[in-house]
């Protein structure tokens, strides 16, 4: 076994028996690459990858390739959750040299960390224009040795493209305050909306084409854009993707919950992983989508995905696991899929009504195979079948238990059952929303309960400072940006539900250390790692609201709220100016800043100082 034996990230410990001699992002990894005068190679995933899992069959358990590995470089495994800081730096890295990006993610870096050479997934032999991961060690370690001069020119370059990204979408470092005129109008709104229908897929609902992803803060900007403007295109594109999303193939028709994304435009074939962060933002516009039109559709699929949430990814301290993962007994999706004389043999007299509905055929719909989703509304369907819509639900329950009962029974996808606190924060807070908008008060406890867990378990001995990650009673790392950010946001949504002001105040405390600890006075916003931090090449900031709202963009919407609960005029300011900042920016690209701008509508229409 190697280094990575020691850890607790089931990602990590995917790779402990691996012959390569993998380290941990700890000081002894880099030490060594010191006194060995070797370049370090950083390999970063996550246990639900399913590429990363390839990548290590194919390469990091072959014998001739780790031993080639282990002579020549000192490598290191992050997992890209317990660490976002590490992948964000070179992800990066790996977009300025290749105009790409994704996972596994192969970085090369000197010993003091300055990357010079990264690339995704590299198979065992050339193919498609990729040369083998061996051919790719020796040319790394022919630079490293010959070309040492050039190696550490191209670090540098590297290193300062990367200091240097934030620039592009906040114009500079130089401080930008609000204006006595009015920087923040309705005509603003109206161009982001507009910016945003651009994209619209009118057809399927969501945004562009294929692979598609939820896209739920462009969705809850949607939302907020008809509830101000009363646009009814709005309106009904987003409530358009709710609906082909939870009827599609993303949706878990059985067990509930969605998938990471679809494939298709049609939101037909999911890449099946399903991700804690990816279900809980869409609880909660789902949850915002039921209080305006009251569809049983929303209210269902809210119910059905937080009974997976208890049933199959909760933890007996009332922690939220991570990820399922999309692989089982190494195929992608063999845990999900069916042949039709599978659920003909299990449903009977029922299979006719069942496969029609759900689209279930010998030929199959992926591979041969079917994927249940929802072809109809059950409304048009039962009046095309000619049968009452109560007795159709009824039939089509009962015959998706007995399908999730013999599934149950399959060798499961793996567990990612790390706790992460800015998930569970996530997940907090979908459960609050849930609470307020379908009054079941299960969901306030659930919040409550995993509240009262973070709280507990993720404080450092200081009392104040937070942990990233935890498993088996065991916290680690330093909390990030997103972390406290959201953590704040759980606490003033579960004060919205209980009533308890004891959350708001903690809130408020919190937002003193985000301050103390993350600020860039010089441009008002936020890094991702705190001061404390040492152990990363760069401070950086994260400004992107992409599978999850940016920290920063968070922080605005914390301010904004705490600013008014707790009388603090000066948050309201800040969140104002910081949204000054990035205001050219997200008129541009809204489906990248689309939290920023749903921040907009509160300095536009609700936040009067």
């Amino acid at each position: 076994m190697n280094h990575l034996q020691h850890e607790t990230s089931p990602y990590l410990l995917q790779h402990s028996n691996n012959p390569v001699d993998w380290y941990a992002w700890k000081p002894e990894a880099f030490e060594r690459a010191k006194r060995e005068d070797k370049p370090i190679l950083v390999s970063i995933g996550y246990s639900t990858c399913h590429w990363c899992h390839v990548m290590e069959r194919e390469s990091f358990e072959d014998h001739e390739v780790a031993d080639f590995m282990n002579d020549n470089f000192v490598c290191i495994k992050v997992d890209r959750e317990e660490r976002p800081d590490v992948d964000q730096i070179y992800m990066e890295a790996c977009q300025v040299m290749t105009g790409g990006g994704g996972w596994p993610l192969n970085c090369f870096l000197l010993p003091d960390g300055r990357p010079f050479y990264a690339g995704t997934y590299y198979p065992p032999m050339p193919a498609h224009n990729r040369p083998s991961w061996l051919q790719v060690l020796m040319n790394i370690t022919h630079a490293y040795q010959h070309k040492r001069d050039t190696v550490g020119e191209q670090a540098q370059r590297l290193t300062e493209i990367i200091q240097n990204s934030g620039n592009t979408f906040t114009g500079g470092n130089k401080l930008r305050v609000v204006s006595d005129d009015q920087p923040f109008t309705e005509a603003l709104l109206k161009n982001i909306f507009q910016n945003l229908q651009k994209q619209f897929d009118t057809t399927n609902g969501g945004f562009g084409g294929a692979p598609k992803f939820p896209g739920t803060m462009s969705l809850n900007y949607l939302l907020g854009y008809h509830f101000y403007f009363g646009e009814k295109a709005a309106l009904d594109h987003a409530l358009l993707s709710l609906d082909k999303m939870a009827m599609g193939g993303i949706y878990d028709q059985l067990g509930g919950g969605f998938a990471r994304y679809a494939t298709d435009a049609k939101w037909l074939v999911p890449h099946f992983e399903k991700m804690l962060y990816d279900n809980a933002l869409l609880l909660g516009v789902l949850a915002d989508a039921y209080k305006i039109t009251k569809k049983e559709l929303y209210s269902e699929t809210i119910e059905e995905t937080l009974a997976w949430v208890k049933r199959e990814m909760t933890s007996d301290e009332g922690g939220f696991y991570s990820a399922q993962d999309a692989d089982s007994e190494g195929v992608e999706g063999k845990f999900y899929v069916w042949e039709k004389k599978e659920v003909e043999k299990l449903l009977g007299a029922d299979f006719d009504l069942f496969s029609k509905f759900y689209d279930v055929t010998e030929k199959g719909n992926w591979k041969e195979e079917n994927i249940i989703w929802q072809k109809f509304d059950f409304e048009e369907f039962a009046k095309e079948a000619n049968v009452p819509v109560s007795d159709l639900k009824s039939r089509l329950a009962e015959g998706r238990k007995k399908l999730l009962e013999v599934r149950s029974q399959r060798i499961w996808p793996g567990l990612d059952d790390k706790l992460l606190l800015d998930w569970n924060a996530l997940m907090c807070s979908a459960h609050a929303k849930a609470y307020a908008a379908l009054g079941v008060e299960e969901y306030r406890d659930a919040a409550v309960r995993n509240l009262d867990f973070l709280l507990k378990k993720f404080v450092q001995p200081d009392g104040v400072t937070l942990f990233h990650t935890y498993k088996a009673g065991r916290a680690q790392y330093d909390a990030f940006l997103d972390d406290y950010a959201y953590l704040i946001e759980a606490l003033l949504d579960v004060a919205e539900i209980t009533f308890d002001t004891a959350y708001i105040v903690q809130a408020g405390r919190y937002i003193e250390f985000v301050f103390e600890n993350f600020l860039d006075p010089t441009d008002k916003l936020f890094y991702f790692t705190s001061a404390k931090q040492k152990d990363v090449l760069m401070r950086r900031k994260d400004l992107f609201d992409s599978a999850t709202p940016s920290g920063n963009s968070t922080m605005v919407r914390n301010l904004q709220r705490a600013g008014i609960l707790l009388g603090r005029e000066d948050w309201l300011n800040h969140a104002s100016d910081m949204l000054l900042a990035l205001r050219e920016s997200l008129e541009r690209y809204p489906s990248s800043f689309s939290q920023w701008a749903r921040c907009l509508m509160g300095e536009v229409f609700g936040y009067a100082k």
